[in-house]
């Protein structure tokens, strides 16, 4: 077929086709750049679809979630700062995880030592309680969570109360042979940081007099403590508080 030479094409027809070539280039270039749009995270399947998904093999799926949950915050293109997600659902994963693996503990020191980080009472509250709540089912094995939601909620919080009741849920349930003395120790030096001298002198003897405490040196410690507590003791009678 012979080829028309270009000169031939009238200037109408070539004028058209340069300015709608400009528009459409013009036109790309006043887009927006694209941008990545972070995905809402989702409400966790129910408790009987979730384990029907695990094919037999709870521990794998609830391994798997973990990472999953874990890394959602590192989306294609973005990072979601954990303060933003959904902690009503971050909550429910969590036990949802913990309940396909009983014996896990990484669901609970992630509510403890990352999703209670942000900055957000009420979402470190969530948290806490969460592990306050998941501890009481199985104490002797996930009292350092409940240690570690003692101290965050006395230094972060500033809330001596809620730190008290969570050290006396240690010292009550947490009594297997494995778990520190100093785990169950917290809440007498609980009740010291609020100036309840009395408590906590009676605490401490009572723990000294039950023989449970054998190395030399705690022992030591202790008596020093529970000497420092008498001094206190009588100094807040003399001062009238």
């Amino acid at each position: 077929m012979k080829q028309r030479r270009l000169s031939v094409v009238p200037w109408s027809i070539a004028a058209i086709v340069v300015v709608a070539l400009a528009s459409q280039i013009g036109f790309a270039i006043m887009q927006p750049r694209p941008q990545a749009r972070p995905e809402e995270l989702p409400a966790p399947p129910p408790p009987l679809v979730f384990r029907a998904m695990s094919l037999g093999d709870p521990i794998a799926l609830a391994q798997a979630s973990t990472l999953w949950l874990q890394a959602f915050d590192n989306q294609p293109g973005i990072s979601i700062p954990f303060l933003d997600l959904d902690y009503g659902k971050v909550e429910a994963w969590l036990q949802r995880i913990l309940q396909l693996d009983p014996r896990g503990q990484y669901p609970l020191m992630m509510a403890s030592q990352l999703y209670a980080q942000v900055p957000d009472e009420r979402k470190q509250r969530l948290m806490l309680e969460l592990v306050h709540r998941e501890f009481l089912a199985d104490p002797n094995r996930r009292w350092p969570w409940m240690a570690h939601a003692t101290i965050m909620a006395k230094h972060r919080l500033n809330d001596l109360p809620l730190a008290l009741s969570y050290a006396q849920a240690l010292a009550t349930h947490a009594t297997g042979v494995d778990v520190p003395h100093w785990a169950r120790q917290m809440e007498i030096f609980l009740h010291e940081d609020m100036g309840e001298y009395e408590t906590a002198r009676i605490l401490l003897g009572g723990l000294l007099n039950s023989g449970a405490v054998q190395d030399e040196h705690e022992m030591h410690f202790l008596i020093e403590r529970l000497n420092a507590l008498k001094d206190a003791e009588k100094s807040s009678r003399a001062s009238g508080k």
